[in-house]
């Protein structure tokens, strides 16, 4: 800091004289001192005591004290020393702003006597401030029709400083528009002004930015500056122009209304309302004006309403844009609409056959054509039908099809057709139109009826009532209408000896069956015949069928018992020695029933004889024999009485009488074949069996029944031939005695010789009369 330095009297402050002592208080010179601002506090400032003429003692002794005129403490007295001092920091600008010279008054009182000195501190400026202008930034308003020379007054800037360290000139930043005066005011400032060097224009340079600079005249001098920006005023000597014309947008159709197609831009140079651009259309048709809209103040335009690329494919709009001083400008705009794929494929009906018949050969069932409204690929199209059809398409001419069958249809196999035909366009996303057409197969008299099954087995009870349906034959016919209609029919037999148009009737219709009369098992077992089915068609079909029908034997014949014969006049009687052993045999009733099945099978019953332990039958065969010995006490004649009855539901039986005659023995030609003493248990065995394999041999029997009748009856004549010209009874009984020897009734195999008297004539007329009076019967078992 620089050191204070006081005013000796050879230099600027005179040595006062202190002449007047005492109690008188009177007006002592000023004494003046001098000091730098900014001194720090404490420093010395003069020796005070010395020039009052005092000594420091004097200071103390007398209460020195050192006041400000504005009764603040800046001064300190030392009463020590007696040197006055700083007792703070200094700041002239603060203390006397920009009063010039800044003096501070202050005033030295002593006591005993009272005595007054005056005093001036000179504090002394130092550049401690830089120029300063009150705005960082002043703004500048200039036409651009401004003439060279014109000048601008701009705001000072401020020094706190005094004299050379104060404001002393301004400076601007180089620039090619202006240059910068420094101007004294009414007051003594300074001030700056700029003097416009050359014309401006604002649509070249709108604005400009200047740095005006402040400088003092310190050692080294400080500065301020600001920013002096200049803003060029406009005149409307500018038309709008647009910036692209003519412009080129493409849209899509499928743009909702509302869309923005594009914004055009004008400018004007020109600034403020001269500057400010409104837009339109300019002589825009009523077409037009229904379609696009523009903002007048952006210049937007949109849409109205959606486009149709079909209808029109480009648009040709002028725009107007107007600036706020009426000078405009024109442009162009061409909207180029895009087609988006929107129309689906059209597919159009020329020609349309709905029935075919199913043996027709290639035949076409439509001609049609398909377009599609859009361009490029979006128009190109794509037809096809579902696979596995017997249809096929067939390309024509340009966009006309042809749909043609591939083979003959089969109604039977399919009768009706929706055939849908698909048109694909190639847009994205692509779309698709569908159309059915709907093909009915007409039908064709190919197929002939067919039966449901290959023969019929047909059952019938036997003595059933007359008209009786026995069972239904069906066929069928896959074709339709007519030629489905199915009639049935009897065909001709081949067998002259059945009279079919007396058993059997058929109904035409449903081809039910029916019994003329009633029909006997025992006189016809089983016939065939063949039945028609005939459709309407044109030329008509028929097939036929085997139709069998089966008579199911009702238990309605009693046993007919075949020896001994009821019927002689005389009955037959047997002879049994009397040395017969236990389980002599004595006779076998052999019995036939004409029925079949269980209905024949037959049971044999002792029902009384003279002498009940005597005798005994066996159930299954018919065999009377001996139970045991015979003895003296037996009565010589015997008369058996048996039960035969068939196993029918209800059961049917007949009796039969037996004469036993005891002798002493036999003549030789009438005696029985000596026999071998048996066992019955292994007899009973043995019979059993029999049985089993006879019941099980039925069934099967049964069924070869009918094949085997004709058969056996030739069998058993040649067979009766061939044992001496006995003969099984005919006529009644032929059937009969086959189904008895096949049923198994008599299970072992025996053969009698039956003598009759000639007098029992009342046999049956078949027997034969063999010489020596006697009816000779032979049956082999």
């Amino acid at each position: 800091m620089e050191k204070l330095e006081r005013i000796h009297p050879n230099r600027q402050v005179i040595p006062f004289l202190f002449m007047l002592v005492l109690v008188q208080v009177c007006s002592e010179p000023t004494t003046r001192y001098s000091i730098l601002e900014e001194t720090e506090s404490g420093s010395f400032v003069a020796h005070l005591a010395k020039d009052l003429g005092l000594s420091s003692g004097d200071l103390s002794a007398r209460s020195a004290r050192v006041v400000s005129d504005d009764y603040k403490q800046r001064l300190l007295l030392d009463p020590m020393s007696g040197d006055l001092l700083l007792r703070e920091k200094l700041d002239r600008e603060e203390l006397c702003a920009s009063v010039d010279p800044c003096v501070l008054h202050f005033q030295v009182s002593l006591e005993k006597p009272v005595q007054y000195f005056q005093g001036e501190l000179l504090i002394q400026d130092i550049n401690d401030h830089s120029p300063e202008f009150p705005d960082r930034e002043m703004l500048l308003k200039i036409p651009e029709n401004s003439q060279q020379g014109t000048r601008f007054s701009l705001k000072l800037a401020q020094d706190l400083d005094v004299g050379s360290n104060g404001l002393q000139r301004y400076t601007v930043s180089p620039n090619s528009h202006f240059h910068v005066l420094t101007q004294n005011n009414s007051k003594g400032k300074k001030y700056p002004e700029l003097v416009q060097d050359r014309a401006l224009d604002r649509e070249e340079q709108a604005e400009l930015s200047l740095t005006i600079t402040a400088l003092d005249g310190g050692s080294p001098p400080r500065s301020g500056t600001a920013m002096v920006r200049i803003l060029i005023l406009d005149i409307n000597d500018n038309a709008p122009k647009f910036v692209n014309t003519p412009y080129e947008v493409q849209v899509l159709e499928s743009s909702p209304p509302g869309s923005p197609v594009l914004t055009v831009l004008a400018q004007d140079p020109d600034a403020g309302n001269f500057g400010r651009i409104s837009y339109g259309f300019f002589q825009a048709s009523d077409e037009i004006q229904q379609i696009f809209s523009i903002n007048e103040v952006t210049g937007e335009i949109q849409l109205k309403k959606e486009l149709d690329f079909e209808e029109i494919k480009s648009y040709h709009l002028e725009i107007e844009a107007t600036d706020g001083g009426g000078l405009s400008g024109k442009g162009e705009v061409v909207i180029e609409v895009v087609d988006v794929n929107d129309n689906a494929p059209e597919l159009t009906i020329s020609s349309l056959t709905s029935s075919v018949p199913e043996n027709a050969p290639e035949t076409i069932i439509s001609i049609f054509r398909v377009g599609d409204r859009d361009s490029g690929e979006n128009g190109k199209v794509v037809c096809s039908i579902p696979e596995h059809l017997p249809f096929i398409l067939k390309s024509t001419f340009k966009n006309f099809y042809t749909l043609v069958t591939e083979s003959p249809l089969d109604r039977e196999s399919r009768a009706e057709y929706n055939i849908t035909i698909t048109v694909t366009d190639m847009g994205t996303p692509r779309l698709t139109t569908q159309h059915t057409i709907t093909v009915q197969v007409s039908d064709v008299n190919d197929n002939a009826p067919t039966f449901t099954q290959t023969s019929y087995t047909l059952f019938v009870q036997e003595n059933n009532s007359p008209a009786l349906h026995i069972g239904t034959i069906s066929a069928t016919d896959s074709d339709s209408g007519s030629n489905a209609y199915i009639t049935y029919s009897l065909l001709p037999t081949h067998d002259l000896q059945l009279a079919l148009s007396s058993l059997i009737s058929i109904n035409a219709d449903n081809g039910q069956i029916f019994a003329l009369r009633a029909l006997d098992y025992e006189a016809l077992q089983t016939f065939e015949f063949q039945v028609g089915a005939t459709d309407q068609g044109s030329p008509a079909l028929s097939s036929q069928a085997l139709v069998r029908v089966l008579v199911l034997d009702a238990n309605d014949n009693a046993p007919f018992v075949l020896y001994p014969l009821q019927n002689a006049s005389a009955p037959c009687t047997e002879l049994l020695p009397r040395a017969a052993e236990p389980g002599y045999l004595v006779t076998k009733v052999v019995a036939v029933d004409r029925d079949s099945g269980q209905n024949a099978w037959l049971s044999f019953q002792l029902l009384k004889a003279t002498e009940p332990g005597l005798f005994s039958v066996w159930a299954h065969n018919g065999e009377v024999r001996t139970s045991r010995l015979l003895s003296e006490r037996d009565a010589p004649k015997h008369r058996l009485l048996l039960l035969v009855k068939d196993n029918g539901d209800p059961p049917r039986s007949a009796s039969v009488t037996l004469h036993v005659l005891l002798v002493d023995g036999f003549s030789q030609p009438y005696l029985p074949l000596p026999e071998v003493a048996r066992d019955p248990a292994q007899d009973e065995d043995v019979l059993t069996l029999y049985l089993v394999i006879a019941l099980a041999s039925v069934s099967s029997i049964f069924l070869l029944s009918v094949l085997l009748f004709v058969g056996v009856r030739l069998c058993r004549r040649a067979r009766a031939a061939s044992l001496g010209g006995c003969s099984v009874p005919e006529g009644h009984f032929p059937g009969h005695l086959v189904d008895v020897n096949s049923t198994g009734t008599l299970s072992q195999s025996y053969q009698y010789e039956v003598c009759l008297r000639g007098d029992s004539g009342t046999a049956s007329p078949h027997l034969s009369k063999d010489s020596g009076n006697f009816w000779k019967f032979q049956y082999s078992i």
